[in-house]
């Protein structure tokens, strides 16, 4: 959005003496697998892209990736907000407060007016949107975890900062196949009044949040430890057409500790699943990945250079950061 006339988590700690519970995921949760609508809002609005004005840096010392939380004094929570203290200011300048790396600055916004439609020299975002694979409920404390990864801001490469969001209803419409070097993609349709979750987080083990949409039966499975993840068959729960969720084969080729999300690799072996999709594509981050009886983990990312085969992330590394 190129603006014209207009720019078109902190946890509070209390210490005092009374009892503390700690809470403790289930030992049995629900393993979905079902494709999601996403959207979440960012924390202030998002800084995209620039553009001069006759030649001039009116932007002052802002940098893409930074986060306009404030302007002169009053919080700003989506771009409607800066839209309108930006009217307010009859196209004067007008003082700001910004996020970088979650560190505040405060600085000075120049605005100019060209042709009478006053100018910022930004591009700003204040809602990013998209789909993914739920991965599992906790039917005990009712919080979810999808994707297994973070979601990114495209034009910027970073991390969205968000407490704030919604998860719900979605059909897949038809799929992008992978290749090799281009990996393929879901393509779904959105029913955004459908809410089945509201998202608190969005970190490197994926978005969580509490679920408020219908609880699926028979989907219960044992939450693995990894002494009990083997290499070898397992299967993903999956949404390729529609919203039916269907398991296909893979194999755990190796399994791994050091890394914080990149926990084992696997490839499909499922021919059905390739003839359909070229392997893994996006949108299917998130798919639960079930061994026996057990949830393991899901499927966060693909290799490249060989879409049938990806990463997994330990279902124990996502339910853990659900409850931090």
């Amino acid at each position: 959005m190129k603006l014209k006339k207009f720019i078109k988590p902190l946890i509070l700690l209390v210490l005092v003496s009374m009892p503390f519970f700690v809470k403790a995921y289930s030992k049995e949760i629900i393993a979905s697998g079902d494709t999601i609508g996403i959207s979440i809002n960012t924390d202030g609005v998002l800084v995209v892209g620039t553009y001069p004005l006759n030649g001039e840096n009116t932007y002052s010392n802002l940098k893409i990736g930074d986060s306009i939380i404030k302007s002169n004094n009053k919080f700003i929570r989506n771009a409607n907000d800066l839209m309108n203290s930006i009217d307010a200011s009859s196209c004067t300048n007008i003082n700001i407060t910004y996020k970088r790396n979650n560190k505040i600055y405060n600085d000075t916004l120049y605005l100019k007016e060209e042709d009478g439609i006053c100018k910022t020299g930004l591009y700003v975002k204040d809602k990013i949107t998209g789909i993914g694979t739920l991965t599992y409920i906790d039917p005990k404390t009712m919080l979810f975890g999808a994707l297994g990864h973070e979601i990114l801001e495209n034009s910027t490469g970073m991390i969205v900062n968000t407490n704030d969001g919604t998860i719900f209803d979605s059909e897949v419409i038809n799929i992008s196949k992978s290749k090799i070097g281009s990996p393929g993609e879901k393509i779904a349709k959105y029913y955004s009044s459908n809410i089945d979750g509201n998202i608190f987080e969005n970190t490197n083990k994926g978005i969580f949040g509490t679920y408020v949409g219908k609880i699926p039966e028979n989907s219960l499975y044992k939450v693995a430890n990894i002494e009990n993840i083997k290499l070898g068959p397992a299967k993903i729960k999956t949404v390729i057409s529609g919203r039916d969720i269907n398991e296909y084969d893979i194999n755990i080729l190796k399994i791994t500790n050091d890394m914080d999300i990149k926990n084992f690799v696997f490839e499909i072996t499922d021919e059905k699943l390739i003839n359909l999709t070229g392997g893994i594509v996006q949108g299917m981050s998130g798919s639960p990945i079930i061994q026996g009886d057990y949830i393991i983990g899901a499927v966060t990312h693909v290799t490249v250079d060989n879409p049938i085969r990806g990463y997994g992330i330990f279902i124990t590394n996502m339910l853990k950061e659900a409850e931090n």
